[in-house]
């Protein structure tokens, strides 16, 4: 049999010693370092791409004001307000009217930044006012009470007023209703149900008057437009003062109802400016800014 020639001898020792340097496994290993080797390669041509002049394949597309992306109507209301100028609250009430962009009837909003601080608790503003005028919604009123009560309550104008049913209605989460009235024995009975009524503004509280013993008054309160307002954590209060079916003269009247009730709020360890500004809009509507009558 004839010998292999020398120099692939050499070519196949070569070889051996070159697979003998790769470890079984670890940084050292064949695989490894193949796969440091391909991910080079890509890095290589990633730079090549981002070093590569960008095809322009045609005009660049015109970006838009947030203004200019709005509905017609809200446009043509918008053009109706001098920016930058604070109205009177008379004023900014019938430009509110007259800059309602929808054709449903829109609630009249209004946003008071204040100078507190929410994580102070004697600053966490939180209280109730009852507008003159109403809020022009139908409240559906829930009473959670003794059947005795329950049947005051429903005299009263209570929507829903029952005694152990009422919580087989919250088990099957049946939140047909927009205010919840309890007597205080009953609230223990609700804490299981917080999850569930706390996020909606629901769970009856001693500060909003819906807790309380004088079941048909809170009834008849509630019915007649009474709210809830707090401060959120951004210090803002943001409240809704009526519709705009109601014309300007009765929804100063709730404005002024409320401005009275946030004054007597102002807690005492307040040194600077209670009220820091004043918004008012319609739902949907442009916002307008409204001389600070709180200084």
């Amino acid at each position: 049999m004839a010998e292999e020639p020398k120099e692939n001898l050499e070519v196949q020792e070569t070889e051996a010693v070159a697979e003998e340097k790769y470890a079984k496994a670890g940084k050292k290993s064949k695989k490894h370092v193949e796969e440091v080797k391909a991910e080079a390669e890509r890095q290589a041509r990633k730079a090549e791409a981002a070093a590569a002049p960008e095809k322009v394949s045609g005009p660049k597309p015109v970006t838009r004001s947030r203004l200019e992306r709005r509905g017609k109507n809200y446009r043509e209301a918008y053009a109706k307000i001098e920016k930058g100028k604070a109205y009177s609250l008379k004023e900014a009430v019938e430009l509110a009217i007259a800059t309602s962009p929808v054709k449903f009837d829109a609630t009249l909003e209004m946003h008071f930044r204040l100078g507190v601080d929410p994580r102070q608790a004697d600053q966490n503003i939180r209280s109730t006012v009852t507008l003159p005028a109403g809020t022009g919604k139908d409240i559906r009123v829930a009473v959670f009470a003794p059947l005795d009560v329950c049947k005051a309550a429903k005299a009263a104008g209570a929507d829903i007023a029952e005694d152990e049913e009422f919580t087989k209605r919250l088990e099957k989460e049946q939140l047909d209703f927009d205010v919840l009235i309890s007597t205080p024995q009953y609230m223990p009975k609700l804490g299981k149900f917080a999850r569930l009524l706390g996020p909606k503004g629901l769970m009856p509280n001693p500060k909003a008057g819906t807790v309380t013993t004088d079941i048909e008054k809170a009834v008849k309160e509630a019915k007649a437009g009474k709210i809830e307002y707090r401060v959120d954590k951004q210090a803002i209060v943001h409240v809704g003062l009526g519709k705009v079916s109601f014309g300007a003269d009765k929804l100063m009247e709730n404005i002024n109802a409320f401005s009275e009730s946030l004054k007597s709020q102002k807690p005492a360890s307040i040194k600077g400016q209670y009220v820091k500004s004043v918004y008012m809009t319609t739902s949907m509507g442009p916002s307008i800014l409204v001389e600070n009558i709180y200084n």
